[in-house]
């Protein structure tokens, strides 16, 4: 089993609670610049461009891989979570506990913009654009997330999703996703990035596109991750759960 090749502290439970808060803390983040940019743009009246709104993004979750990723993996996504989870790189057991950080943080950040600016921009809520059908939309995100996911698992295996090459892939893969895929379907990738927003804006008709979408692309990532480098390696387990507590760092699978 790969997960019995980790040093003992690695998933020593009473470090577990440090690694939601970086979740939690980590998707408030990623929520507030990625819905706060539209918010911010129909409050001020000052023009905030599409790329300057695909951009920031990339550039937020590359600074939190930076100063969280050892901690907890810096997921930030319950579709990244559930494809380590899949890919044998994380435990089942803890899932849960990622995806309600995850959601709390989202949902968190989503309320603050609520509370100082009102529905404004509708929260920055993803939705279809106009003239394009919901499946249109899934299907873009199922694309785009597959790619993230690949993108992710890929770095993680080798260079490690922690270290500067992962930051920099991940991040400008969410960036560069955004610059051509968000006019189409808002190019979320993430179900808390969609779910936050419509949720407290009252609005959850096509909140179902953005979590159907990105959980199916995470499946088919992590099929084109086993078509490409075969089984889950140890270096991408140290990346998915982070390396605090970790004493020894491990070289080889049983």
């Amino acid at each position: 089993m790969l997960l019995r090749s980790t040093a003992p502290d690695f998933l020593d439970p009473s470090l577990e609670w440090r690694r939601l808060f970086a979740e939690a803390w980590g998707t408030f983040l990623l929520v507030l610049v990625a819905a706060g940019g539209p918010v911010v743009a129909a409050v001020s009246g000052v023009a905030v461009t599409s790329a300057t709104t695909a951009v920031a993004p990339g550039l937020m979750v590359m600074a939190i891989i930076y100063f969280m990723g050892t901690v907890s993996g810096a997921h930030l996504n319950p579709a990244v979570t559930l494809a380590f989870a899949v890919r044998r790189n994380f435990p089942w057991r803890r899932v849960p506990g990622y995806i309600l950080a995850q959601a709390i943080g989202g949902i968190a950040a989503a309320l603050f913009l609520r509370t100082l600016f009102g529905v404004a921009g509708d929260l920055g809520a993803t939705m279809p654009a106009y003239g394009v059908g919901n499946g249109t939309a899934m299907a873009m995100e199922i694309v785009l997330t597959a790619g993230l996911v690949n993108t992710i698992l890929g770095t993680a295996s080798g260079a490690r999703n922690i270290g500067a090459n992962g930051a920099i892939a991940v991040g400008g893969y969410i960036a560069l996703a955004g610059l051509w895929a968000a006019p189409i379907s808002g190019a979320s990738m993430n179900p808390v990035r969609s779910f936050a927003p419509d949720l407290l804006r009252g609005d959850t008709s096509t909140t179902w596109i953005y979590i159907v979408g990105p959980l199916a692309g995470a499946l088919i990532g992590v099929f084109f991750e086993w078509i490409l480098k075969g089984r889950a390696t140890a270096a991408g387990t140290i990346a998915a759960q982070g390396s605090l507590g970790i004493d020894d760092v491990p070289r080889s699978e049983e």
